[in-house]
């Protein structure tokens, strides 16, 4: 079948989505690939002890003679000691920016490796891209037409549903495009401005400021300041420019000249671009535009993603039962909370909780930041009144090294000085909660939950490999690798829409941006930061977004699969933290939607006959939206995991021991011994291993990945940790929903 773009998952009612628009598309790369058993050959010289960057060097030479610069983001695994490598195509000087390699090196042998380097050359600079925003909508339209033909039963809603799409990210964006583009006499392709406010007509959600930027495209472009500094790259120096006062943004554009492939035939071309990094209320864009034609959108990832609205199935939610906590290590601290792993209001009471936190993952606690790290315009702390010089600031309030958590009534993009629950010195956050009242009144409590459930999933994943040099969210880093700067700013009851909650990671050392909704599902309002799900359903983005491909790339799960899975992969977490021995089938969002079924059509099941998804069913036309495809990514992970349960046992906690003095970890019930003298721990109970397999992972597969490829790194993962132990038990559950070794999907889905 012809490769075609993904149809991605924007098919919500205006409702859900008042303000929130979100476009997603790129070009197919035909020749990427993952290898989990490479050829050796061209790094037999060297010893296990050799620099893995020298190995990496080797065999980046046998495979291309592309020029290329080895990424900063490259880092060593501290658990499995393999060093993930990420190397960046070079073109005469420019960037291939979708031309990646990633190796994954342990003791001077490349375990496995992506590869998405292009092996054509380059268009000529007048060339007019064969895929663009018009060859996608007209794809989309297609695809439409083809289902509206087979599917009468469903024309009603769904077909109403694409159509609604189409207008809002198609045809009026198209529209406006082209108005633009019949008055605009400017032929100079070395200034980006114009690139930028192309960009903005099709991508900004309000028709009104869209017909501004029309009609006052000349003087917007005209009032644009531009700042030029240069940048190094690999061993070249290169221009970057800053573009200010674009209508519709709220922090400065980021561009540069970039090249990016486009499919010919079975291979690609490189086409010269503009890279635009662009900020908005609701969107965080890495987009693409043509140089020779600013007018054509070439691709665009958006960083944010989002929360589908609810499509009811009718199926029930059975609750679950207390799951324990992880081992406390303090005592300071006390938070009134659904405990960690009761789901939401409908699943538990709530009690007082100690700050559980893990020192390994954040050593000063919850509450406090090194002075150098704390941002300006800080509520105050501890002793500051006193005019102290301390290294490390205590905070009373829900701000920390991890999350910044508080309310955002307004909407707005504004945060340091936002509204946080007071705990005193003693840190107690026991807050009232009333049902039946108006959610301001329960605010407090609200922040204090979503301050919790994030710290407590920061501490979680840290254990498991999302630490500092992988690019997690801290705002100090303790000089243990990766870039600071980036904790999380989360904000509770946010008014810029209901019925959603969605995260924003951008690369490492930016901020992770998580806005949670109230839900206008029941009176009074449901608040999404009460349903842990939800939450750790999108934090989880930043988790998949900075492991898959580095933490420096925040473009690899941007469509198709790939994104489906970074949407599975949060559901399917979110599904396991909440699980408990006694096994039970779940749905997704059933409290805060108000609704058995919750937002997914199925809940999570390893009965087939309750959840029939199989990896085939992304082959079906009508699932198309990402939050689809990720409900097959995360079934299918659920039902591999109930396999490794059942051969290992199930751990009633997530959370690995704490270290002993000797800072060793102790195996414990947990872990058990290595395949190999010196190996990595390894999770000894099927839940556990599974959350580790997935994780590591997310490190071993290639940017962009597809299902099989994910599937094989996961796989990959158990021989690394366990010698293959599990082989047989992971296959089978992959073949159980069609992903055996032989089936690959007929929608060429772009990767």
């Amino acid at each position: 079948m012809k490769p075609r773009f993904s149809l991605l998952a924007f098919l919500v009612t205006a409702t859900a989505y008042p303000t929130r628009k979100s476009l997603g598309f790129g070009p197919h790369h035909p020749t990427a690939r993952y290898v989990t058993r490479p050829d050796n050959n061209c790094t037999l010289a060297f010893t296990a002890e050799a620099d893995p960057l020298d190995v990496a060097r080797a065999f980046i030479h046998s495979l291309t003679e592309s020029d290329y610069y080895i990424r900063n983001d490259s880092y060593t695994d501290e658990n499995t000691r393999i060093t993930h490598v990420y190397a960046r195509q070079l073109f005469h000087g420019l960037e291939v920016a979708d031309g990646n390699i990633n190796l994954n090196i342990r003791h001077g042998r490349v375990l496995s490796f992506g590869d998405s380097f292009c092996r054509g050359l380059a268009l000529p600079l007048d060339a007019y891209p064969s895929t663009s925003l018009a060859s996608f909508c007209a794809d989309f339209a297609a695809q439409s037409f083809v289902l509206s033909r087979g599917s009468q039963s469903v024309l009603s809603e769904r077909s109403k549903a694409m159509k609604d799409w189409f207008s809002v990210h198609c045809a009026r964006p198209l529209a406006a495009v082209q108005q633009a583009a019949m008055a605009d006499m400017n032929n100079d392709v070395s200034n980006p401005r114009r690139a930028a406010l192309y960009f903005m007509i099709a991508a900004h959600p309000d028709p009104l400021v869209v017909d501004q930027l029309v009609r006052e495209f000349r003087t917007i472009i005209a009032n644009m300041t531009t700042v030029h500094e240069y940048i190094t790259i690999g061993l070249d120096t290169h221009q970057s420019t800053t573009l200010s006062d674009l209508p519709g943004t709220v922090n400065p554009i980021k561009v540069r000249m970039v090249y990016i492939q486009i499919p010919t035939g079975n291979t690609t071309a490189l086409l010269a671009t503009w890279r635009l990094e662009v900020e908005m209320a609701h969107n965080w864009y890495e987009a693409y535009v043509s140089v020779h034609d600013p007018s054509a959108i070439v691709s665009v990832i958006d960083w944010a993603s989002d929360s589908s609205a609810p499509s009811h199935g009718g199926y029930l939610n059975a609750l679950e039962a207390k799951l324990d906590s992880p081992r406390r290590y303090t005592e300071a601290g006390a938070y009134k909370v659904w405990r960690w792993g009761i789901n939401d209001p409908e699943s538990g009471e709530r009690t007082v909780e100690s700050a559980s936190y893990d020192p390994v993952a954040s050593p000063l606690g919850w509450h406090a930041i090194p002075r150098r790290s704390n941002p300006d315009g800080s509520p105050d702390w501890i002793g500051k009144g006193a005019g102290d010089g301390a290294e490390y600031l205590n905070f009373t309030t829900t701000w920390g090294n991890n999350v910044f958590a508080h309310e955002n009534w307004k909407g707005s993009n504004e945060w340091i000085s936002n509204y946080r629950p007071e705990g005193g010195e003693n840190l107690g956050f026991t807050f009232e909660y009333e049902a039946d009242g108006d959610y301001k009144n329960y605010v407090d409590f609200s922040i204090t939950q979503l301050f919790y459930t994030s710290n407590m999933l920061h501490d979680l994943y840290y254990r498991y490999g999302f630490d500092e040099r992988a690019g997690n969210f801290q705002q100090d880093n303790f000089n243990r690798g990766g870039r600071g700067n980036d904790s999380i700013i989360a904000s509770v009851q946010d008014g810029d829409g209901f019925n959603n909650a969605y995260f924003a990671a951008g690369p490492d050392g930016q901020h992770g941006r998580c806005r949670m909704h109230l839900w206008n599902t029941a009176t009074p309002y449901r608040d999404a930061s009460l349903d842990a799900g939800i939450v750790i359903h999108e934090l989880t983005h930043g988790l998949s977004s900075r492991l898959t491909g580095g933490p420096d790339n925040a473009g690899c799960l941007p469509w198709g699969e790939s994104a489906g899975m970074g949407e599975g992969w949060s559901d399917f977490l979110a599904t396991t933290i909440r699980s408990t021995e006694d096994y039970h089938d779940y749905a997704t969002g059933s409290w805060v939607s108000n609704h058995p079924g919750g937002i997914r059509k199925y809940p999570y099941s390893k009965d087939i006959s309750v959840n029939p998804s199989m990896y085939s069913t992304i082959d079906d036309p009508e699932v198309s939206r990402k939050h689809d495809i990720g409900e097959v990514w995360a079934e299918i992970l659920w039902v591999v995991s109930q396999k490794m349960i059942e051969k290992h046992g199930y751990s009633p906690t997530l959370f690995p021991p704490a270290p002993m003095e000797d800072s060793s970890i102790p195996l414990g019930d947990f872990y058990k011994q290595s395949h190999i003298k010196g190996g990595p721990l390894v999770p000894k109970h099927g839940n556990t291993l599974m959350v580790q397999l997935a994780i590591l992972g997310m490190k071993l597969q290639p940017c962009r990945p597809s299902f099989i490829q994910a599937r094989d790194a996961i796989i990959h993962a158990d021989q690394i940790l366990t010698g293959g132990e599990n082989a047989c038990i992971l296959w089978a559950g992959f073949s159980s929903r069609g992903l055996a070794s032989q089936n690959s999907s007929s929608m060429a889905r772009p990767v």
